[in-house]
């Protein structure tokens, strides 16, 4: 197998493998990726309302112990990437909008639900620190593959689908 360009993973012919991977990977746009969370900031908001419904139900059936789960509330954003990006698409539903996918760049596997948790606790670690934000993006700015910091710590790549 020939060692891809920069900013596309290597390429696989069907031969020799259980199912066709996409040939080649081609990088996402930071611009992409931008866009793909705004659409997710929406979709938090609503898994977090009908989390927060079914946690306030529970309560009520539980005679008050069960309003404990609120605390799991501010870690909506962080399920909801693990559930999203370690499933099958692998990708959250703003990233699915656009066409976008997170991979092992280096052979295009999947993501586990933990490296997916991670991955976005690191995202809403670096965004919520200015110059932490700023050092993650100047990583996809200066790259030709356009990974952001946390992408490159956890040996990611958001790729198109």
């Amino acid at each position: 197998m020939s060692n891809p360009q920069p900013g596309f993973a290597e390429r696989y012919d069907n031969t020799g493998y259980p199912g066709a991977l996409p040939v080649p990977y081609l990088r996402a746009s930071l611009g992409g990726r931008t866009v793909a969370y705004l659409f997710d900031i929406a979709f938090i908001f609503l898994f977090t309302a009908i989390l927060a419904t079914a946690i306030a139900v529970i309560g009520l059936l539980t005679f008050g112990f069960g309003w404990t789960l609120f605390a799991v509330l501010p870690a909506s954003g962080i399920i909801y990437s693990a559930i999203t990006v370690g499933g099958a698409r692998q990708s959250t539903w703003g990233m699915r909008m656009l066409g976008l996918r997170v991979v092992a760049p280096e052979s295009g596997a999947r993501v586990d639900m933990l490296t997916a948790a991670i991955h976005a606790l690191l995202f809403y670690v670096a965004i919520s620190t200015f110059l932490l934000w700023c050092v993650d993006v100047v990583f996809g700015l200066l790259r030709p593959d356009r990974r952001l910091g946390h992408d490159l710590i956890l040996g990611l790549a958001v790729v198109r689908a």
